[in-house]
This record gives structure tokens, sequence and C-alpha cells, in this order.
């Protein structure tokens, strides 16, 4: 469960972790959606890409100390995020997720 400590709100239920190369490039790439409470967390990642994307998503960016650095509110295929030079992680979601979690910079996240 990935959960944000500052708004007491569930992010995710199901989540996934990218850790390889492999694993980190090709992300979401190949699938037609995202489930409802599903999350990719992509490590070592400062931005992301929507290259060949065929959904728009929600991407929150996190320090080593797993604080909110970033946040892409509803990515578009074939766009771009902006480079998070002290994010860790990047964590893709449903687009609409930082607003139904009302997630903001500087808020604590917790993966149980």
């Amino acid at each position: 469960m990935l959960v944000n400590l500052s708004r007491q709100s569930t992010i995710a239920t199901n989540i996934e972790v990218a850790r390889n190369p492999w694993q980190r490039i090709k992300g979401l790439l190949g699938r037609k959606e995202m489930p409802a409470g599903y999350a990719l967390i992509i490590t070592g990642c400062q931005s992301i890409h929507m290259v060949f994307m065929q959904f728009s998503i929600d991407a929150i960016f996190c320090d080593a100390k797993n604080k909110v650095v970033g946040l892409c509110p509803n990515i578009k295929p074939f766009c771009f995020s902006p480079i998070f030079f002290k994010a860790n992680y990047a964590i893709e979601l449903p687009a609409g997720r930082i607003t139904v979690t009302k997630t903001q910079i500087g808020d604590q996240i917790k993966l149980d």
C-alpha cells in the first residue's frame, strides 16, 4: 500500500516496482490502461516520458526521504515531465490520483 501520511490518504493499493534497467525503460509501455488502485514506482528516476503511451497518467516524484519534490498531473501521451533533480524515484498513477489524494509538494509518502 502507498499512503500519503501528510494528507492521510491512500495513493495506491496495488504496487509494482521497476528496479532494473529493462523494467525502468519499459515502464507502462504496451499497456492500454492503468487499473484503479495501481501504481508503478520507478527507482532512480528524475523525469519520465510518455512516448508511445496510449493514455494519460499522474506522476509523483519523491526524494530519498520519501518527500514529494515534484508533481505532474495528467501527463498526456507523447509528452515529457520536467526534470526533478532532487527526485530519487517516480510514482506513476492513473490520471486524477494526485487530485483525489490531495497530494502536494512536501508531503510525506509511505510504502507498506
